[in-house]
């Protein structure tokens, strides 16, 4: 194990500015997810720790040791990637081995770290198969297995399921689960699925743009997002968004007005933030409630959305091209063109600033 640290590091390709002063530290043991759109420079960001990529500025440490210009073969890492990238014309085994044998590894050690591998990833009866009589999933675990026999002191992962259809990908998810659980390896995990990221992670990273959005565990980044972006990328369906005004403020709190809403008094500190400013109103479908519209205002129902155990509706406003969803349990009395008035919890709403930052609480909400 070893644990990584990053200090103002910049990567860019000519003009292009991919990573922009990132700074990070990774502790021995860890499994964290680099998460964020298509472009964000999370995969960037795992092959400069790995020394696929050099730095353009900045300091990376791997344990106490600064490794800018060291390479790959020196970084005691060992990397596992989309594509499996498995020889066919070698058995699990020898795909695992090669690895070792070109670091010209005693034959020994070569077969005692292969045999503990399959053990640890349930190979054993695979050994002598070729790539081509195994599925998906049990060609991810030779390719991890290639990675692990080395015995890296750092395991990345660059989005090592995307290749995989969905059921397999729940099943490998709790399989790297187990194995982090099992060999307490520091591992650092690069995907777009927030899925993923919310269920594997002691820590995520929210990468927007080249920057760090927000670090924190999956419950600190869904229960309290540092800004905007964040709310809307963490969680599924995404957080519902509704423009908003500050009516007022005092010791306790600030009182927020929106269109569809009858006057929110809220948790949050407005220091900074004058009478009248435009801010933008956050809620997650499960803290929304629907009750009958007394009039024609209010919100329209456009679509149900039944998913067995649990319905999401879809509600138009009556200004306005941006769909609310509200999600509830199933069976619903709700249907389609009613119209219906918000009754969001206010203990859960979230208040975003005109830089999209989120106005701090006066009293921190738990973290479950």
């Amino acid at each position: 194990m070893a644990s990584v640290t990053l200090d103002k590091i910049n990567k860019a390709f000519g003009s292009t500015h991919i990573i922009k002063d990132v700074d990070l530290a990774i502790g021995e043991g860890e499994f964290v997810v680099f998460v964020g759109p298509s472009g964000c420079g999370k995969s960037t960001l795992l092959r400069l720790i790995a020394g696929l990529e050099s730095i353009s500025d900045g300091e990376l440490s791997i344990g106490s040791q600064v490794v800018n210009e060291l390479p790959p073969r020196e970084r005691g890492v060992g990397m596992v990637f989309q594509s499996y990238a498995l020889y066919p014309h070698m058995t699990v085994y020898e795909n695992m081995a090669f690895g070792l044998k070109l670091a010209k590894t005693a034959k020994e050690t070569v077969h005692e770290r292969v045999m503990t591998t399959a053990r640890i990833l349930q190979l054993e009866e695979l050994l002598e198969r070729k790539p081509k009589a195994l599925s998906g999933g049990q060609r991810q675990r030779v390719a991890m297995g290639r990675a692990m026999a080395r015995e890296p002191r750092i395991l990345l992962f660059d989005e090592p399921l995307s290749n995989l259809d969905a059921s397999l990908r729940v099943q490998m998810r709790n399989e790297i689960a187990r194995l982090h659980k099992r060999l307490g390896s520091t591992m650092v995990y690069v995907t777009h699925d927030q899925v993923e990221a919310m269920t594997l992670a002691d820590k995520i990273v929210v990468l927007n743009r080249g920057r760090v959005e927000q670090v924190g565990s999956p419950q600190e980044l869904y229960q309290r997002p540092a800004t905007k972006f964040v709310a809307g990328f963490i969680g599924s369906p995404t957080m519902n968004f509704l423009p908003a005004r500050l009516v007022g403020a005092d010791a306790t709190g600030c009182r927020v007005g929106a269109t569809g809403l009858t006057e929110l008094t809220l948790p949050q500190d407005a220091s900074g933030h004058s009478q009248g400013e435009e801010l933008t109103l956050g809620i997650r479908p499960e803290h929304l409630r629907l009750t009958e519209a007394q009039d024609r205002e209010g919100f329209e129902i456009v679509n149900v959305e039944y998913l067995g155990n649990e319905v999401y509706v879809y509600l138009e406003p009556k200004e306005g091209d941006t769909l609310l969803i509200q999600r509830g349990e199933a069976p619903t009395r709700w249907s389609v063109g009613q119209r219906v008035a918000l009754a969001p919890d206010p203990e859960h709403v979230h208040l975003f600033g005109s830089d999209d930052r989120a106005l701090p609480l006066k009293a921190a909400r738990a973290v479950a």
